[in-house]
């Protein structure tokens, strides 16, 4: 099947998470970024260039260890929960990392500028924490997808990463299941 990145996380580092399908069904769980062809289209997407100072390989790499260390923080996060305090000592040598790397730019307003693909993702992730309600923070209600994203409807109501995708499934799946039972009487 032909990969096409949905964004619909609502933040760049959501959008690197959700790279992983089905996250929360082992038998159909896709990571998206073990293609390179997709790797490269997700780079597309969301705007990122490779610079040319990282091979493929290890950018991938990169970008799944980013990835699985916002996941094991954010995933709690979205469902009520706290991280882990290991959790929490990876993510801030993730942060520490990006900024280390990073370039400062500006310092009213403090702004950092990163060289790498793999930098600009970190210091996303540490954007991720430092400007955005992470109140808002919601996991798909689909029972197999586990895709992270920012709540950001006016009432805090979203509950579909995609209302056109798992929404529409979820609805289906209820209607079938009204039809079945009113059909069984």
């Amino acid at each position: 099947m032909d990969y096409r990145p949905e964004l619909v996380g609502g933040h760049l580092a959501l959008d690197l998470v959700n790279t992983v399908a089905w996250r929360l069904d082992d038998g159909r769980r896709v990571d998206r970024l073990a293609d390179p062809v997709n790797l490269r289209k997700w780079l597309t997407a969301t705007g990122l260039e490779p610079s040319g100072r990282q091979g493929r390989t290890e950018l991938r790499d990169s970008l799944v260890r980013c990835r699985e260390t916002a996941y094991a923080v954010l995933h709690p996060l979205a469902v009520g929960a706290e991280p882990g305090a290991a959790d929490l000592a990876v993510l801030r040598e993730l942060v520490e990392d990006a900024v280390r790397d990073a370039s400062l730019v500006s310092a009213r307003p403090l702004i950092w500028r990163a060289g790498t693909v793999a930098d600009r993702v970190r210091l996303s992730v540490w954007r991720l924490f430092e400007e955005e309600d992470l109140n808002r923070l919601r996991q798909c209600d689909d029972d197999g997808c586990g895709w992270l994203f920012l709540d950001r409807s006016k009432n805090g109501s979203r509950r579909w990463c995609s209302s056109a995708d798992c929404g529409n499934r979820a609805r289906a799946r209820r209607h079938y299941q009204r039809h079945r039972a009113g059909a069984a009487r």
